[in-house]
């Protein structure tokens, strides 16, 4: 199965950025991340249907060295590496989708282009350290970019669509109205024109008197993808909000220890960022997310009346917004301290809960190179916790590896993000 690289991306777009955006445009919090949700996909689209063109190629593999993952709100708006990109992408379709997701997400014209911008800036930023970092050259990157083109539109969030976005051509179709179904290339296709209004128009130059039923015979295999892609949709969604709590953190792809690829914020397009009373202080984490299931479960005295250590082995909390960069163990991605700040703050908020740190990956790669990164990763969780005057009360840091994973190495990379995780769980 092909790299999603919207999994690469969303890591750079967590709650810490998506806050930070929100106060500097002046918008909500909620309007920021549902305008990002289907600003991510069309740029992922505009990409892979541009995926051999020098500029984009270019400006992609430029992006590692300078520096743009690290200052996506303040320095996305005048790169010239991204508005060489948008223009090779989108040229003048760009003012439809700023419109488009300004009045689907409820934020200004002025907001949707500088979220264009920062979501473009973290898409090639993204890609382009990828590529470095697995020594991709140009063919490499245009095929992981063309490989896209079987998702994206899938993972349009409910109410846009690319039509609605402007670019319904997206995927080389000539017309914005023109459904093109890739897998059907006979030039009949060309006969059936689905609108906006959803009314069926025959090519008037055909004489279709024996072929009255050859409407169906096209028009059926389009309702019927149609269907397919809601379908997927919905459950994509069921299954993210379903699985906010166990959504892993930091380790995925290939190699478990040498090649990782952050995947914590899989639940960002589906999940708001929301305000988290902790005993009338208010934090930002997701809703339902780690800091809520934690101060739910002291606030229900699960912990006071805890008897012992073995009441509480069991109950893992994973971190959903903490992304180590890719074979590091000591440095986080960019608004990764955010949600280590917060657990410091549930901690000093019951000083008298103790917690326990495990660091897991895959069964991938070799399994001591595994361990060991786990273990380095959780000590530094630990020590993160430490600066924050809470040492006494993070008793123990431990890697496993893939100890626990239960995945097979040979299932698929979604697959095996059960195991990739890094945890954290209450202890006496």
């Amino acid at each position: 199965m092909a790299l999603n690289i919207i999994d690469l991306i969303k890591g750079q777009l967590g709650p810490a950025l998506i806050s930070q955006a929100a106060s500097q445009l002046g918008e909500s919090e909620s309007g920021v991340s549902k305008a990002i949700s289907g600003l991510l996909p069309a740029v992922v689209g505009g990409l892979a249907n541009h995926a051999s063109n020098p500029n984009v190629l270019d400006a992609i593999t430029g992006a590692a060295p300078s520096g743009m993952l690290g200052n996506l709100i303040g320095g996305s708006s005048d790169n010239s590496l991204i508005t060489t990109m948008l223009t090779a992408v989108f040229g003048d379709k760009i003012g439809g989708i700023v419109n488009a997701i300004s009045t689907y997400a409820g934020v200004s014209n002025s907001s949707s282009t500088s979220l264009l911008n920062m979501v473009t800036g973290a898409t090639v930023g993204s890609v382009g350290k990828y590529a470095a970092e697995n020594n991709l050259g140009a063919s490499g990157i245009s095929n992981l970019l063309a490989d896209q083109k079987d998702v994206v539109s899938t993972l349009l969030p409910a109410g846009l669509s690319l039509a609605s976005l402007g670019v319904g051509n997206l995927f080389g179709g000539a017309e914005a109205e023109k459904i093109k179904v890739t897998s059907f290339d006979e030039p009949k296709v060309e006969k059936v024109e689905v609108n906006r209004g959803g009314n069926t128009h025959m090519n008037p130059n055909e004489n279709n008197n024996n072929e009255g039923g050859s409407i169906w015979k096209w028009l059926l295999p389009i309702l019927l993808l149609g269907l397919a892609g809601w379908f997927l949709w919905n459950n994509y969604n069921k299954d993210s909000k379903q699985e906010v709590v166990t959504t892993e953190t930091s380790d995925m792809v290939v190699d478990s220890a040498d090649m990782m690829v952050n995947d914590s914020a899989a639940v960002m397009t589906n999940n708001q960022v929301t305000d988290i009373d902790l005993n009338g202080k208010m934090i930002k984490g997701y809703a339902n997310g780690m800091e809520a299931s934690m101060i739910n479960f002291l606030k229900s005295d699960g912990y006071k009346n805890a008897a012992d250590d073995a009441t509480l082995k069991d109950t893992w909390y994973n971190f959903d917004n903490v992304n180590f960069k890719i074979g590091s163990a000591t440095e986080l991605e960019t608004g990764s301290e955010g949600q280590i700040q917060n657990l410091g703050e549930i901690l000093k908020a019951y000083p008298d809960a103790k917690i326990k740190v495990g660091g897991y990956t895959d069964i991938t790669g070799d399994a001591n190179k595994n361990k060991e990164l786990s273990q380095k990763r959780a000590d530094f969780i630990k020590a993160e916790l430490g600066k924050l005057g809470v040492a006494a009360q993070v008793v123990e840091a431990k890697g496993y590896g893939s100890e626990f994973a239960k995945v097979p190495a040979e299932a698929s990379n979604e697959e095996r993000a059960a195991d990739r995780k890094m945890a954290v769980r209450f202890t006496k």
